[in-house]
C-alpha cells in the first residue's frame, strides 16, 4: 500500500471515498513506514492537481517542468514548517524523470521525497550544450540574513510554474548547528522553500555525517601515528607497517605507494626489503611537530565549550619511553568548516576527489616538510567514506521544480558556494534554453567573488547573470546612520517606518556590488527582497539608483509572501538578462599572479581598499609559498567578515581608502585555494540564550507524530 501512495499519487483524484488527509500525514507516514487507516490517503494528494493524467504529462510540452505547480497562498503567511506540511508534493523521482526524462537507474531513492542523483547522467549528456548559469548573491547582510536562499528558491518557481521554462535550483546543505542554534535552517522560507523542509534542515542522505566521520578519522590517525611514534623505534614501526607474511616477506598496501613516491622510493614499491635503514626511517617517521597541527576535530553542532580543549589525557596515553603525557592544546570546528567539505563542493568526479583528499595538509614535520593524508596512508580510506557523499541530493521546491542541494561550505572561512558537480549536471539537464540557478554564501565581496575566482576556475563554466538581493532592511542599517539590528532583538523603528533618505544613502553598499559584480563582465540583476514594512518610495529609490549603476534591471520581488508568483517580474528580468549576453572575466591570474598581486586585487578592486599589509607571520608564509610553484598558482579565498566589505564589521556602507591588514596565511591543497585570514574567525559557533531547539519538537497529536517548530 505505501507503494501504491508513493507511485500512483497522480490517480487519487479518481478516487470517490471522500476522505481526507494532510499532506503531512501523507509524508510522515511514508517516512516511517506506517501504514494509513484504510484510504484515508488516497483524496488527499489529488487537491495537487485538478488536471487529467495526460493533460499534466504534456502541460508544459519539452519546455517547463511538468511537476510544477503553482499554490494557494494564505494571508498572513504561516510559519515555513507549517507551509511545507500544507502542500501536496510528488516523488522527487517523479519530478526529475519527467522534467528531464531520466531512467530509474540514474536516481537513487532516501524515500519519497530525497534522494541522489547518478554521476553516470553526466556522461549520458556531456555533448548537450550547457543552459544558462546563474548565481545569487547578495550585498553585506544584517544578522538576519536578507532572503537569499529563499529569493533562489523564488525565483526557481517563477522560472518553472509560472513562465514555462525549464530550471533548476542547486544550493547548499545546511549545517545542524544554526539550525538548532540562532540563524535556523536554511530552505528558503515563506512559500519559497526546498521541501520537506525537516528533510532539508536535518540529515538529508547523510553527507555532512560522511564528513564527520572521514574528518575525524583523519584526526584520529594524526593523534595516533605522533603517539606510536613517541613510543616505538624505527624498526617497530617498520614491522608493524610492513610485517612479513608466512613466508617471510613484506609489501607495501597500495596506499603506501604515495609516500614512497614523495620520497623518492616509488621505484622500491614492489621490495620493501630492498629499502636500506636510512631509507626505512624516512618511511616510518613523519617526525610529526605537534604545535604545527591544524586538523581540528568537528562535530555537526554549535558548542563554544570545543573551541579550546586538551587532548591526551589519559593514561594510555603516556609514553614510558619519553617518561611524559602526549596531551595536547586543540580545537573543535563545525563540520561544514572542514576542508574536506570544501573539497566535496570542488571536486569534479571521484578520482579528482581521491586526488584532493589526498593533498589535504594536516599538519608539518620537525624539519618543515608539509605532512599530507597520502603520507598517512589514509587517503583511499578518506575516500570510501565520502564516495556515497559524491552525488548530488536531489529535492523539490514547494512548488514542483526540481533542485538539488549539494555541500555547504561557509562563505566567511570557505568559498561558500554549492558543488561543482551539482552545477555541471544541472546546466545539461536543463539544456540549452534552459535556466541553472545557483547561491553564492553571503554579499557578493564573500561567496560571490570566490564563485567567480574559486568555482568557476575550477569548473570552467561561465555565469551569464548574476541576480544581486538586497532589503530595505539592510540598506537601512548601511546608511550607517541607522541602529544596529541585533539577533533575537526586536528592530528600531528606523526600520518599521518609511525612510527614503536613510535607504538612498545605504544604496552606497548596494552600488559597490553591482560595480563589483560587473567588473565580471556579468549582467546584473537587482532583487528587491519586499518585507511588509517597506514602502513603494523606498522601493523606487533602490530601483533608481541600481538602473543609474549598471544593474541590468532592478525588480521587486515578493517570493517570501506569494511564492512564484510574486518573483515573475524578477524571473522576466533574469531571462532578458541572459539573453542580452555576457562578458564573463576572472579578476585576477592565478596561475601568473603573485600572492599579493591577486589579495590586492581582491582588497583594491572588490573591497575598495587602498591598501594591504602584512604580519610578520604572514610574510614567512607567503615568501615561503612563493618558492612552491604549485602553491603559489593556487587561487585566492578571503577569510574576513561578512558584515561588511572590508575586514572591520563596524564599517558599513561602502567604506573607501582603507587598509587591510592579512594577519595570517595557509593553504587549503586539497581544495586548492590559499586563505587569507583578515581577522578572527569563529570555527564554531555558539548557543544564544534561547536557542533555536526550544520551538523544535515532535507534535504526537498527529498519527504518524511530525517535526514542529523548524524555520
Amino acid at each position: 500500500y505505501i507503494f501504491h501512495v508513493t507511485y500512483h499519487h497522480r490517480c487519487f483524484h479518481h478516487c470517490d471515498c471522500g476522505k481526507r488527509a494532510t499532506p503531512v500525514i501523507m509524508r510522515q507516514a511514508l517516512r516511517f513506514g506506517r501504514p494509513l487507516l484504510g484510504v484515508v490517503a488516497v483524496p488527499a494528494v489529488a487537491q495537487l492537481d485538478t488536471r487529467k493524467p495526460s493533460e499534466c504529462d504534456g502541460f508544459f510540452g519539452s519546455k517547463g517542468c511538468p511537476t510544477a505547480k503553482k499554490v494557494q497562498v494564505v494571508t498572513p503567511t504561516p510559519s515555513d514548517i507549517d507551509i511545507s506540511h500544507s502542500v501536496p508534493l510528488t516523488p522527487v523521482k517523479e519530478v526529475f524523470i519527467k522534467t528531464f526524462g531520466l531512467k530509474e537507474e540514474d536516481l537513487y531513492s532516501y524515500g519519497p521525497y530525497k534522494g541522489k542523483l547518478s554521476l553516470q547522467v553526466y556522461d549520458k549528456l556531456k555533448d548537450k550544450p550547457n543552459g544558462h548559469y546563474i548565481v545569487v548573491c547578495g550585498i553585506n547582510p544584517t544578522p538576519l540574513g536578507e532572503g537569499k536562499s529563499t529569493t533562489t528558491v523564488g525565483l526557481s518557481q517563477a522560472l518553472g510554474a509560472h513562465l514555462n521554462q525549464k530550471v533548476l535550483t542547486n544550493i547548499r546543505q545546511p549545517s545542524m548547528g544554526p539550525t538548532f542554534g540562532i540563524k535556523g535552517g536554511a530552505a528558503g522560507g515563506g512559500y519559497s522553500q526546498c521541501v520537506p523542509i525537516e528533510d532539508f534542515n536535518l540529515h538529508m542522505t547523510g553527507d555532512i555525517h560522511a564528513i564527520t566521520a572521514a574528518h575525524n578519522l583523519f584526526a584520529a590517525a594524526i593523534d595516533t601515528r605522533w603517539y606510536h611514534e613517541n613510543t616505538s623505534s624505527a624498526e617497530g614501526l617498520w614491522n608493524r607497517l610492513c610485517p612479513k607474511d608466512k613466508s617471510g616477506k613484506r609489501s607495501f598496501e597500495p596506499s603506501m605507494y604515495a609516500r614512497l613516491e614523495k620520497l623518492g622510493l616509488g621505484h622500491k614499491k614492489g621490495d620493501p626489503d630492498s629499502l636500506t635503514k636510512e631509507e626505512i626511517e624516512k618511511f616510518v617517521l613523519l617526525d610529526i611537530d605537534p604545535d604545527t597541527i591544524t586538523w581540528r576535530r568537528v562535530t555537526d553542532c554549535n558548542d563554544k565549550y570545543l573551541r579550546n580543549v586538551e587532548i591526551g589525557r589519559s593514561p594510555s596515553e603516556f609514553s614510558k619511553r619519553q617518561s611524559k603525557q602526549l596531551s595536547r592544546e586543540s580545537s573543535f570546528a563545525i563540520t561544514v568548516s572542514s576542508e574536506i567539505m570544501a573539497v566535496l563542493a570542488l571536486a569534479s568526479d571521484l578520482k579528482d576527489l581521491r586526488d584532493r583528499l589526498g593533498r589535504m595538509i594536516c599538519c608539518y614535520s620537525k624539519s618543515g616538510v608539509p605532512l599530507t593524508a597520502d603520507d598517512f596512508g589514509i587517503t583511499g580510506a578518506l575516500a570510501v567514506l565520502m564516495m556515497d557523499a559524491l552525488p548530488p541530493n536531489t529535492m523539490q521546491t514547494l512548488e514542483g521544480t526540481p533542485a538539488l542541494v549539494h555541500a555547504g561550505p561557509f562563505a566567511n572561512i570557505a568559498h561558500g558556494n554549492s558543488s561543482i558537480i551539482a552545477d555541471k549536471l544541472g546546466l545539461k539537464l536543463v539544456g540549452k534554453e534552459g535556466y541553472v540557478l545557483t547561491e553564492a554564501g553571503f554579499g557578493a565581496d564573500m561567496g560571490g567573488e570566490k564563485f567567480f575566482n574559486i568555482k568557476t576556475y575550477y569548473s570552467g563554466l561561465k555565469p551569464d547573470c548574476a541576480v544581486l538581493v538586497c532589503s530595505v532592511r539592510a540598506l537601512k542599517l548601511h546608511s550607517c546612520e541607522a541602529p544596529k539590528v541585533v539577533a533575537g532583538q526586536s528592530l528600531s523603528k528606523e526600520y518599521l517606518e518609511e525612510n527614503v533618505d536613510l535607504v538612498e544613502k545605504g544604496t552606497a553598499n548596494l552600488v559597490a556590488h553591482i560595480q563589483n559584480l560587473r567588473k565580471h563582465g556579468v549582467q546584473v540583476v537587482v532583487a528587491i527582497n519586499r518585507f511588509h514594512t517597506d514602502t513603494d518610495a523606498e522601493h523606487e529609490v533602490i530601483k533608481r539608483v541600481a538602473k543609474a549603476n549598471g544593474a541590468f534591471d532592478a525588480v521587486v520581488s515578493e517570493h517570501f509572501s506569494k511564492g512564484g508568483a510574486g518573483a515573475v517580474d524578477l524571473g522576466k528580468a533574469v531571462m532578458a538578462a541572459c539573453k542580452a549576453g555576457s562578458d564573463f572575466k576572472l579578476l585576477y591570474d592565478a596561475k601568473k599572479d603573485s600572492i599579493k598581486t591577486k589579495i590586492s586585487k581582491i582588497v583594491t578592486e572588490v573591497y575598495g581598499g587602498s591598501a594591504v599589509t602584512y604580519s610578520e607571520k604572514a610574510e614567512k608564509v607567503i615568501e615561503r609559498y612563493e618558492k612552491d610553484p604549485a602553491i603559489r598558482s593556487l587561487p585566492i579565498c578571503m577569510s574576513k567578515t561578512q558584515y561588511s566589505l572590508s575586514d572591520d564589521p563596524k564599517k558599513l556602507g561602502a567604506p573607501k581608502g582603507f587598509t587591510i591588514n592579512v594577519k595570517d596565511i595557509y593553504v587549503s591543497a586539497g581544495a586548492g585555494f590559499l586563505v587569507a585570514s583578515l581577522g578572527d574567525i569563529t570555527f564554531i559557533p555558539g548557543l544564544p540564550i534561547k536557542p533555536a531547539y526550544y520551538k523544535i519538537d515532535l507534535d504526537f497529536s498527529s498519527n504518524p507524530p511530525k517535526v514542529v517548530g523548524l524555520s
